[in-house]
């Protein structure tokens, strides 16, 4: 009996501990405990694991291996995009190219925020707006194209035109800005509707402001630029009992509600998200490589309901941009309203046709796989935020704006009031750096002094003589203004200019309503100055992926 008594005294004490361990354990696994010292980390409270979630208008492409470059026939003798194999991270890309609607959204916003009619914000507008004479032709009436395309309801959800490469890269920022600032106002974190009620030029939203100093946003309003959740939690702990004040009161990169920028896509994810070779899986491999961003050999539909239907709209040849009237090949004569064509595997519509596309990249002939076949792209310039005197961020005020003027007598606005002030990366980053070692990396291994055919070690040359002796020789117009204030325009009318090449040069993908079908394969690349705009070169935005490559769970075959 007292054998028993102790054995069940035992089994209890064993049951006890087993429940002790398992409390502690479940303490210890709590999610405000750290996993690195076992503290409790009051500062994350509330914190927890977050998806990022796509942007408006964005679709997810899931990253992966792919053949970037042409395997067709060359017949423009260009070979300048040799077949290479490269990996493109996950990422988002606008599920069509940017309307003039979308465009009008921002010109409306700059037009209430920098009134044009004022002297000192003239500039911001009417270097935004569009080049709508890109549509004359010396011997073609279009005339009506030139006064209605960006503005008339009609063309509202046809991509725009006239826009240059800088423009197309304004446009993105701006739309990252004005997404996260919704995204703060749905948080709790900006007033309700002073997007759209109080900014102004003096006081309006930048991400990286809000970032970095959160109490500069909207000029430094406290009405507007709200404390989270977290500020009202006050704890008691400090000295004689006092309550301390609350952490993390503003939104933060951990907090995990801004998304990243909107951009241009580089090359490389433009031409993996337009061939979509994903379509095309079976287990593992790829079933050959697409000519099209559809699958087959052909640009008509071969599916039973839309049999000999056009997949896109270009042109099939001199003097037919569309077809006989009455039963037009694709629909279209010149740009068409965006989803008019079925969408490629990734969910993505006109990936071919419609409008040529400006990506990221700076052109050059070849690409260079044997320096990075990762997330490849050339253009890349470093900065950081400039700091002032009294060790804070200096922010660009109404006082302080830069302008740019561009080659061809354009004036644009390199920066607007509220943002952060950059300034080129310089020793103190790139000291014994392996990774990168400078601010510019556009001509790295291509274009630089040891890349050209003059190059010899040790050369003493002035920089005068090694300027006269680079790798692209393009010409080099200038624009001043004189005395009074008048715009010059020089042009540079030497003979001795061996290339169009320049660091200015931006790469533009896909076929257009101007082109034959030969420039539909997304592997076609071109370019053209980044300062100039055409009426068939459009864009979309990108966005990076951040976290899991992807969410769906890995299946066989192409499922």
């Amino acid at each position: 009996m007292k054998a028993n008594r102790i054995m069940g005294l035992q089994v209890l004490l064993s049951i006890m501990l087993i429940v002790g361990f398992s409390s502690c354990s479940k303490k210890s696994s709590s999610k405000n405990t750290s996993r690195a010292t076992g503290w409790n980390m009051d500062s994350k409270k509330g914190a927890s694991k977050k998806k990022q979630e796509a942007g408006p208008g964005l679709v997810f492409v899931e990253g992966g291996t792919f053949t970037m470059g042409k395997v067709e026939d060359d017949v423009m003798h260009d070979w300048n995009n040799s077949p290479t194999q490269q990996h493109v991270q996950s990422f988002y890309m606008d599920e069509t190219e940017v309307t003039n609607s979308m465009y009008l959204d921002y010109l409306e916003w700059l037009k209430s925020v920098y009134p044009p009619t004022e002297e000192n914000y003239k500039n911001i507008y009417e270097g935004a707006s569009p080049d709508t004479l890109v549509w004359r032709n010396r011997l073609g009436y279009n005339e009506t194209m030139t006064n209605n395309y960006l503005r008339h309801p009609s063309y509202a959800e046809y991509p725009v035109v006239g826009v240059n490469w800088i423009q197309a890269v304004e446009f993105s920022n701006w739309r990252t800005q004005r997404v996260n600032e919704a995204l703060l106002e749905k948080n709790g974190y900006l007033k309700k509707n002073a997007k759209t009620n109080d900014v102004t030029a003096e006081s309006n939203f930048d991400t990286e402001t809000y970032l970095n100093s959160p109490t500069s946003a909207y000029g430094g309003d406290e009405t507007i630029v709200l404390k989270g959740r977290n500020a009202k939690k006050q704890t008691k702990g400090g000295k004689n009992g006092a309550a301390i004040e609350p952490k993390n009161v503003y939104a933060q990169r951990s907090s995990g509600i801004l998304l990243p920028e909107y951009r241009l896509p580089t090359e490389a994810e433009w031409e993996y998200a337009a061939a979509a070779d994903a379509g095309q899986r079976e287990y593992n491999i790829y079933k050959g490589q697409k000519k099209y961003p559809w699958s087959g050999g052909y640009t008509r539909s071969g599916k039973r309901q839309s049999k000999g239907d056009q997949l896109a709209n270009f042109k099939q040849g001199n003097g037919d941009y569309g077809g006989i009237a009455g039963w037009s090949d694709d629909g279209a004569d010149i740009t068409n309203e965006v989803k008019k064509y079925p969408a490629n595997d990734f969910g993505l519509y006109d990936m071919a046709g419609n409008v040529a596309e400006w990506v990221q990249d700076v052109y050059r002939p070849i690409v260079d796989n044997e320096a990075n076949d990762f997330n490849y792209f050339r253009g890349n310039l470093y900065t950081k935020n400039m700091i002032g005197a009294d060790g804070k961020i200096v922010i660009v005020t109404k006082d302080n704006i830069k302008y740019d003027t561009l080659s061809n007598g354009k004036i644009v606005a390199r920066n607007l009031p509220g943002q952060i002030t950059q300034v080129p990366v310089d020793e103190q980053e790139t000291y014994l750096r392996q990774n990168f070692d400078k601010s510019n990396n556009i001509n790295y291994r291509d274009g630089d002094k040891q890349s050209t055919r003059y190059y010899d070690f040790g050369d003493s040359d002035d920089d005068k003589a090694k300027s006269e002796r680079t790798m692209y020789n393009s010409p080099k117009h200038n624009v001043t203004t004189d005395s009074l204030g008048k715009m010059v325009r020089k042009f540079d009318k030497s003979s001795k200019r061996t290339t169009l090449i320049n660091d200015q040069s931006r790469v533009y993908k896909g076929g257009s309503w101007r082109d034959r079908a030969y420039w539909l394969d997304p592997a076609q690349r071109r370019y053209f100055p980044q300062d100039m705009a055409t009426d068939y070169i459009g864009f979309r935005c990108a966005m990076s992926r951040v976290g899991p490559k992807a969410d769906k769970k890995r299946s066989i075959r192409n499922k």
